[in-house]
């Protein structure tokens, strides 16, 4: 396999994790400030679970780009 292709594709795969991950965290934010305008003195409740989701959120998407780069043959 020539090496252009795997980094064509680790490119691929990592812009495909990173959007992924920014809609979910974009998503994530909807909800929490919706939560948080519907009842406000909830608040600080609803930052904490939102901080831990998108730092989930951001674990995953790295993962997923450090596993397309690595299948790709490519080191870091």
């Amino acid at each position: 396999m020539s090496l252009g292709w795997a980094w064509i594709g680790a490119g691929l795969g990592a812009g495909l994790a990173t959007i992924g991950g920014a809609y979910g965290i974009g998503k994530l934010a909807t909800g929490a400030m919706d939560g948080t305008a519907r009842q406000p003195e909830a608040g600080g409740a609803i930052r904490v679970t939102m901080i831990i989701a998108a730092a989930l959120i951001e674990g995953f998407t790295f993962f997923a780009i450090f596993v397309t780069f690595k299948l790709a043959g490519l080191t870091l």
